[in-house]
């Protein structure tokens, strides 16, 4: 019917040119021609609302009177408009669109305007409406909403009976707590949503009887109080607000009208309404709409400045329409030009405080809310002590006090007794859970805390063990919930910060879904009760919050980790139950809670209280112990304040009293920290006013400015992009040079600056606020003019600077801090003598120096104790101080003085700190006890070669004397130092051992095969300190000590501690002779070592299997004696009258001596104890206490060698054939004690040879060896033991397949298996098997398992595997080790690796590492250093000015480069070659005009080239190319003559070059070529003492006889007898001469012999054998087979010929 067209831009109609109109008409000029008009407006008022037309043309082609004309319009306030000339038709049109919108189906608000004023038109609108109202309200009261609530209700009721049932059933006590929990959130939930339900009837009634023009009864309380003419628009938005409440459900909606009849009926009231409640936000409404309040303004106050204002939009927000437009604001900050008529008024508990010094009993209020009552911050307890005292009179005012988990009965009882009022939270049960000690896993950091671990640790074991929910973990501080999250990964989870510096965005985060995986939220207390999150059904409590503590012992302030209340636990453990039933897992144990405080410590007893003194005071209380504080302060805490006032000059003490001085009205009047409100005041009397005001409000803000979050990488960004704002004065000349900054940013391109500059835009603009706030307090209270410029320009060090830190000084007075001298112990605080060190972010750390003087705005606690908000100071400020803090002068006198000693070898220095550094711990701590001073430091830079003393100068003389004696000592250990080499491979026996010292030199060589090695044990309740033990041995055995090895985990008794090998065994005997000796409260034991040393066990193929033997060294006397019961004596006689042992009975008798004992006599000699008690236990039928076997002195035996050759001979004529001199077995004899009853031996069998090794030791065992007495039998071993065993890192990886095969290995008979852990950490698998075939197979899968595999690479040369040492290179192991379960273990002395790990994993491993390493070293990270003796402090700061924070201008220069900027470090790190470095210096060195040229590299004294790969000899440091010191080793190697000692190579120098160093420069098998070489030339250096065996290429050496005696020299090695005389064969009845003459004439013997025997004796003519005659005839039959005969010598075939001849011949036979 209507067709509307478009207008154009520039046509104007009533109120916006953009309108449709009808076609046929032109538009009015006015509404002059219009009786009504109606319009549509949005329902928010907002003039950028733009509209849908089609929805208005077909609301209009429902109209029953079409309009007489209309405008629409595009966007604004108002959609259309629509005119009439008749009232009928008017009403018609605005009753219907009423009914649209009260049905829901139209988006505006309709408004009838009357241009023609009739009475009766308006009662009939009413009329109308008011029926169309009340239809609509009764029908709200029965509809959808209100049944599908009742349906819930219904629903609730038959889930309770439903649980009833079950649980009158029997079941398990969890499955019942389970049942009873839900049961009881399902009761509580059905009471809440009737009691909604009849609330909103309530409210609904209220409505009807306003439309009914009920009278009001003023002795009732109403919810909804409306008087005077309908607003229809007013009561639409109340019926619309009220809808909202009943759906969203906030439980103080349930209980609104029993809240308001309790504020109704008493002046004050305290309402303990949990988190969620809708408190907050509800009340004030309430109290609005109801009257209950009274006729003026409403106030509600927070601790916060951005709760008020966002509280009070939240509220304009939900009262939209049913107030009007200016009811509802926020006072956020104080001003005495405000005009507070505003029903309702958010402001700070600090900003009501400011009003109250104006205006001391409120008139303006007659109601006062103080929410969030339970944080008790100081302004909070202030302002309760005050409206207290107003209370009394006005009684016209009410009072309320809000809060999540007060002590509600303390504040009750504080205001009179006043009524309480308890708000449930919209809950559900939660389970409590107590996990103490949770961290037995491995998710430890000495970075964090320990409860830190803790929490993860459980978070990680809900995550796998719950089902779906989110989980909100509570920690203390940023750091902690940023490393929690970089920690926690799970691919079906998403890990998320929540802390205070984090933007609005970020925070977020949190409430957004995310499909398919679960939100993990670590957060610190600010979940506790500012915010809500939904969802969540897990909460992790640590059970530790972060408090700023003022300690008025110190005057300091501490942030700190402590405790939370019982109040905060229950708090958190209810963020569980918002939506669901949850659980709660509290990190430590149910005692602990029950010894938590209840409630959370009132901010007045843990802040500084000179705001609050200052306020007292000016209220003109002048005790302020009188003041009604709720919680007073202690007197030390006041004291302490008024102490602090003095020193700022807020306050003087006059007449008995204190007053407050001009500077302290003025700080009252500004009502900020007094510190800060002086330092503004000093400012301004400075000319400095801009200056003081922002120098303020940075502090404020200090520690969210700098914007420091996310992933490490960003971290690093924010340190880089903080570089260019570090001022050399301090942390605050660097906030105010950002903020200076930050101000000349254009308005609209600051939060992007920020952004670039990792500035947290949000604290900015707060600070900005600050200033504000104090500019207009400064202008308005105090009638200071505020200046607008800047004098103080942060590029240029003017007289500004330094007016700048007086202030400072002067307002922190009481926050002094002297540098200690020692970079470690930082900064001694003056007024409590505690040493703290500066915090990480510190400015003045950025240019490397320490100011002697500082001042700083408080100490926190994380754990470590760090000064923050510091500012260097001049000592010439110091002294201007008045009244003066503390003694200056004798504080400066306490600093510590620096010594340093040089010219230390790296190796030594090493050994000088000890293991994790114990040793330098234990000297540091013996010093300290012995000059009476904790301060004293001791500082070792192996990098340098140098160890820096700090002490006092009283000292400093006692402090080097002690640590040069130790070093000396060191050294001499070093230089002693020596390498236990075998002579040759110990395949049989144990080989004779040299000792290679420094220069390469045998420093001992030990041919008979005495001990040269002791084996120590410790018997005490504490651990011996490795020095002090050396130097108890060396000083008691007048010998030096050449080698250490120290076992882990000593301190347990009888524990071994470790061996120690003398240069000579003279030592060893005479350190035997000591033991058993008291050593420092310890009992140690010194026994010969029984290993093995020196050789190598490569000579098994297969896995070794042990057999012990041995036999006895004193004869049993025949006779034993066995303990008995008196009573059991006749008994035991009779039991052991007819035994039988060792092929002889025994005889038994009485003991007479004693009456308990029997004696058995006749006893074989070659019988064992263990052999006797075995009979004797079987036949025996009283129980045996005690045996002995009396044994006869030892007998002198053969020496060990040739016992070890005997027992050898043994056991190898049953190897196989052809392996006499084969590598299958090997003996070893034990040297025993001289009272000892056995001779005990090892024999170690190739694997592969086990039945020839069984059947070995069965034919040897009962057998006596050569040399040895008929009954020194051999006894063997009938169990075989062994043992594998691997480190505890080695173990997590391997432990699951471990475990699987010995569950598979304890299926085989004959073999048990054993798993523990030893005391030194590691774990073992022990074995015991009745066959060596047994024990062979059972080693051999558990050493392939638990011994790795050693990684075999060419690729890995010495600089790719010296990399994994490097940060890199150990980031790039811990990485490839979890990603593929494996672990790595670097050999440093053969330079090789070993991965071990699940097998089918090992070749992953090994490939990941070989191709990273290589790729690393390609890529080798370079450091460019900043800091140095050529280098300005700022050095840094002037890069980061030159090339960007980023070093964006290095890289333009040079393309590709990859550069780094460690600002902690304060180095650049160049990825790339060496060339590449010197460019990226030689660019940086430009930037300093004043800097030396870069020195050139020194040249090697062996190549006389530069050095590359360089080398730092031990003795000297002097510096070589490692490969040219290889060189010189080999050489000596080629050409030993005349090269040993190894010396170095510098000019002049000659100093030896020690063990050490050959241990860093060759492989293994090198040194035992240098070995070879070396015995070689100290064999021939010897003058004939010694000699090499006379086989060829035999590596063993004899020593010659020196008393012209020869003697038997049987080689271990190949064999071979040898005459140590002549050397020559051994030759035992024969002199050497005689052996010689031998040696040239085989015969002349014989021709000796034969002298004068030449009738007896001749030789055979045929084969010349030498025949003797002795009687007989003269035929004798050679050996030869010839006949002969004797007197003419000839030969014949058969005796019958030589018969014949005798005959013939000779006539004689």
């Amino acid at each position: 019917m209507y067709r509307n067209r478009a207008f154009p831009a520039n046509h104007r109609s009533y109120d916006h040119p953009h309108h449709h109109r009808r076609r046929d008409r032109s538009p009015p000029s006015s509404r002059r021609g219009s009786n009504f008009v109606i319009e549509l407006r949005s329902q928010n008022n907002d003039q950028q609302n733009s509209y849908n037309r089609h929805e208005i043309v077909t609301l209009m082609g429902k109209f029953q009177c079409c309009p007489d004309d209309f405008f629409l319009y595009q966007s604004g306030a108002v959609a259309g408009r629509f005119f009439y000339q008749q009232w009928s038709s008017a009403l018609d049109t605005i009753v219907y669109l009423w009914e649209v919108l009260l049905d829901g189906r139209l988006s505006f608000m309709p408004r009838l305007v009357q241009n023609l004023l009739v009475p009766s038109d308006t009662d009939e609108f009413n009329s109308r409406l008011r029926a169309l109202f009340t239809d609509r309200i009764m029908g709200l009261m029965e509809g959808e909403l209100v049944k599908k609530l009742g349906n819930k209700v219904e629903e609730l009721s038959r889930e309770i009976a439903r649980v009833d049932l079950l649980l009158k059933k029997p079941k398990r006590l969890a499955i019942h707590r389970e049942l009873s929990n839900k049961k009881e959130g399902h009761v509580r939930e059905k009471e809440l949503i009737e009691r909604r339900i009849k609330e909103f009837n309530s409210a609904m009634e209220c409505l009807l009887d306003y439309l009914e023009g009920k009278a009001f009864d003023s002795s009732n309380v109403k919810v909804l109080m409306l008087k005077g003419a309908f607003d229809w628009n007013k009561i639409y938005w109340l019926i619309k607000r009220e809808c909202r409440r009943l759906d969203d459900g906030l439980p103080i909606y349930a209980d609104r009208k029993d809240v308001l009849w309790q504020i109704h009926c008493q002046q004050v009231l305290v309402l303990i309404g949990e988190t969620g409640s809708g408190k907050s936000t509800q009340l004030v409404q309430f109290l609005a709409d109801s009257g209950v309040a009274g006729d003026k303004s409403i106030v509600c106050t927070q601790p916060r400045k951005l709760a008020a204002i966002s509280l009070a939009n939240r509220v304009k927000e939900e009262s939209r329409g049913c107030c009007e437009d200016n009811s509802i604001i926020c006072s956020s900050a104080y001003s005495s030009l405000h005009q507070l008529n505003s029903k309702v008024i958010y402001m700070t508990d600090h900003c009501l405080l400011q009003h109250y010094m104006s205006d001391k009993i409120f008139s303006w209020a007659s109601c006062i809310i103080v929410d969030e009552a339970h944080e008790r911050s100081l302004n909070t307890d202030l302002l309760l002590a005050l409206i207290k005292d107003v209370l009394h009179q006005r009684s016209d005012l009410r009072f309320i006090i809000m809060s999540a988990t007060a002590d509600a009965e303390q504040l009750s009882k504080y205001f009179f007794g006043c009524g309480m009022y308890h708000v449930v939270g919209r809950t559900f049960p939660v389970d409590i859970r107590y996990v103490p000690e949770v961290s037995s896993s491995n998710v430890r950091c000495d970075f964090v805390a320990s409860y830190v671990s803790d929490v993860l640790r459980q978070v990680g074991e809900i995550h796998r063990m719950e089902e779906q929910g989110t989980i909100l973990a509570f920690l203390t501080s940023q750091m902690e919930v940023e490393w929690a999250c970089e920690q926690f990964n799970a691919p079906s989870a998403v890990s998320l910060p929540l802390h205070g510096r984090l933007s609005h965005e970020e925070q977020y985060r949190v409430y957004l879904n995310y499909p398919n995986k679960r939100k993990v939220i670590f957060s610190t207390n600010l979940a506790e009760t500012s915010l809500t999150i939904p969802g969540v059904k897990y909460v992790v409590d640590s059970g530790m919050v972060k408090e700023n503590w003022f300690e008025p012992g110190t005057g300091m302030n501490v942030l700190k980790v402590c405790k939370i209340s019982q109040s905060s636990a229950n708090q958190r453990a209810g963020r569980a139950g918002r939506t669901e039933p949850g659980k709660c897992y509290r990190i430590y144990g149910e005692s602990d809670f029950q010894t938590m405080p209840s409630h959370q410590e009132p901010e007045i007893r843990r802040v500084n209280l000179g705001t609050a003194v200052l306020r007292i005071l000016a209220l003109g209380v002048y005790k302020i112990e009188e003041f009604d504080f709720i919680d007073a302060p202690c007197n030390k805490a006041i004291e302490s304040a008024i102490k602090n006032l003095i020193q700022l000059g807020a306050i003087v003490f006059e007449n008995g009293i204190h007053k407050l001085t001009k500077d302290g009205r003025m700080l009252v009047k500004l009502g900020i920290e007094p510190r800060l409100g002086i330092m503004i005041l000093k400012c301004f009397e400075k000319q400095l006013g801009r200056e003081g005001l922002v120098l303020a409000a940075v502090m404020i803000n200090s520690s969210s400015i700098f914007c420091r979050v996310g992933r490490e990488e960003e971290k690093h960004k924010s340190d880089c992009l903080k570089v260019q704002f570090c001022h050399p004065g301090g942390d605050l000349f660097t906030l105010l040079s950002v903020y200076r900054k930050w101000e000349c940013v254009p308005r609209d391109k600051r939060n992007q600056w920020c952004w670039d500059n990792s500035i947290n835009a949000k604290s900015m603009r707060r600070c900005q606020e600050a200033v504000q706030e104090m500019e207009s307090c400064l202008q308005h209270e105090l009638n200071i003019i505020i200046p607008t410029y800047w004098r103080w320009d942060p590029a240029v060090n003017t007289q500004y600077d330094q007016i700048l830190k007086d202030v400072i000084l002067s307002a922190l007075a009481d926050n002094i801090a002297l540098y200690s001298g020692n970079d470690k112990l930082g900064y001694e605080v003056a007024s409590t003598g505690i040493h703290v060190q500066l915090h990480p972010s510190c400015s003045l750390l950025i240019f490397g120096e320490r100011p002697s003087w500082v001042v700083f705005g408080e100490i926190i606690a994380m754990p470590n104790q760090y000064l923050v908000c510091v500012t260097s100071v001049n000592f010439d400020s110091l002294q201007t101080l008045s009244p003066a803090p503390f003694d200056i002068s004798q504080i400066d006198r306490r600093k510590l003085q620096l010594k340093v000693l040089t010219g230390f070898g790296t190796t030594l220095l090493k050994r000088f700190c000890g293991k994790s550094n114990s040793s330098l711990k234990h000297l540091v701590s013996n010093i300290k006890d012995t000059v009476n001073d904790d301060r004293i430091r001791l500082e070792v830079s192996v990098d340098h070669n140098e160890v820096n003393l700090f002490a006092s100068s009283e000292h400093m003389r006692r402090v080097s004397e002690i640590v040069n004696s130790v070093l000396e000592r060191e050294e001499k250990w070093i230089q002693n130092e020596c390498l236990e080499k075998c002579l040759f491979p110990g395949r049989h026996v144990s080989p004779p051992v040299a000792l290679l010292g420094s220069g390469g030199e045998i420093k001992h060589l030990e041919l008979e095969k005495r001990c040269l090695t002791v084996d120590i044990y410790v018997h005490g309740p504490h651990d011996v300190e490795e020095k002090e033990l050396l130097s108890f041995l060396e000083k008691h055995t007048s010998g030096n000590i050449c080698a250490i090895h120290k076992l882990n985990a000593v301190g347990q008794d009888n524990e071994k501690w470790g061996r120690v090998t003398f240069l000579t065994p003279e030592a060893v005997e005479k350190a035997i002779k000591l033991s058993p000796v008291d050593f420092n409260g310890c009992k140690l034991k010194i026994a010969p070592s029984r290993s093995i040393t020196g050789g190598d066990n490569k000579f098994l193929s297969f896995p070794a299997v042990k057999a012990k033997v041995f036999w006895p060294r004193r004869r049993n006397r025949g006779f034993a004696f066995v303990q008995c019961k008196p009573d059991d004596v006749s008994a035991m006689v009779e039991d052991f009258s007819n035994v039988f042992i060792a092929g002889k009975f025994i005889s038994c008798r009485k003991s007479m001596k004693s009456t308990d004992c029997v004696m058995l006599s006749g006893i074989d000699a070659g019988v064992f104890e263990e052999e006797l008690s075995e009979v004797l236990n079987k036949v025996a039928s009283r129980k045996i206490l005690n045996f002995s076997l009396p044994r006869a002195a030892a007998v002198e035996n053969p020496p060990l060698v040739v016992l070890e050759e005997a027992l050898l001979r043994e056991v190898s004529s049953f190897m196989p054939a052809g392996n006499s001199k084969n590598e299958c077995v090997r003996v070893h004899i034990f040297p025993c004690e001289p009272t000892a009853n056995y001779m005990k031996a090892e024999i170690c069998f190739d694997g592969s040879l086990h039945l020839e090794a069984a059947k070995a030791l069965e034919q040897i065992d009962g057998k006596a060896l050569p040399g040895c007495q008929a009954w020194q039998k051999i006894k063997c071993q009938q169990q075989f033991n062994s043992s594998v065993s691997c480190p505890a890192s080695v173990y997590m990886v391997i432990k699951d397949q471990l475990h699987s095969l010995l569950k598979h290995l304890q299926l085989q008979k004959g073999a048990e298996f054993f798993f523990d852990k030893n005391e030194n950490g590691t774990y073992r698998v022990r074995i015991s098997a009745k066959a060596t075939k047994i024990m062979a197979e059972s080693r051999r899968p558990l050493e392939q398992l638990m011994n790795g595999r050693t990684i075999v690479d060419d690729q890995l040369t010495l600089p790719v595997m010296q990399l994994i040492f490097s940060r890199e290179g150990f980031a790039l192991q811990k990485s490839i080790q979890r990603e593929t379960g494996t672990y790595f273990l670097l050999d440093r002395h053969n330079h090789s690796f070993k991965v071990f790990g699940p097998l089918n994993k090992l070749d992953l491993a090994q490939n990941k590492l070989i191709h990273s390493l290589v790729a690393l070293h390609e890529n080798k990270q370079l450091d460019v250093h900043l800091r140095g003796p050529s280098f300005p402090p700022d050095f840094m700061k002037k890069v980061v000015e030159t090339f960007g924070p980023g070093l964006h201008g290095l890289k333009e220069r040079f393309p590709g480069s990859d550069l780094t900027l460690n600002t902690r470090h304060h180095t650049i790190s160049v990825r790339g070659s060496r060339e590449l470095k010197q460019n990226v210096e030689e660019a940086i060195h430009e930037i300093v005009l004043t800097t030396a040229s870069t020195p050139s590299q020194t040249c090697c004294s062996i190549c006389l080239c530069d050095i590359e790969d360089g080398y730092r000899l031990e003795k000297c440091s002097h510096e070589f190319c490692r490969s040219c010191l290889v060189e010189q080793c080999e050489s000596a190697i080629k050409n030993p003559v005349n090269s040993f000692p190894l010396r170095c190579a510098h000019e002049g120098c000659g100093a030896l070059i020690l063990v050490v160093d050959l241990k860093s420069l060759l492989l293994n098998n090198k040194i035992d070529e240098l070995f070879r070489a070396s015995l070689g030339s100290f064999v021939g250096a010897g003058r004939g003492k010694y000699r090499f065996c006379p086989s060829p290429d035999c590596p063993s050496v004899y020593q010659v006889a020196s008393d012209g005696i020869g003697r038997a020299f049987a080689c271990g090695a190949c064999g071979v007898e040898t005459c140590t005389q002549c050397h020559l064969e051994y030759h035992p009845f024969l002199s050497c001469e005689k052996y010689k003459e031998f040696k040239i004439d085989p015969d002349v013997s014989f021709k000796e012999w034969i002298k004068g025997k030449e009738g007896e004796a001749r030789q055979c003519p045929v084969c010349m054998f030498t025949i003797e005659k002795v009687d007989g005839c003269n035929h004798i039959e050679c050996r030869c087979g010839v006949h002969i005969c004797w007197v003419c010598l000839d030969s014949f075939d058969s005796s019958d010929e030589c018969y014949a001849h005798l005959r013939l011949i000779h006539h004689a036979i």
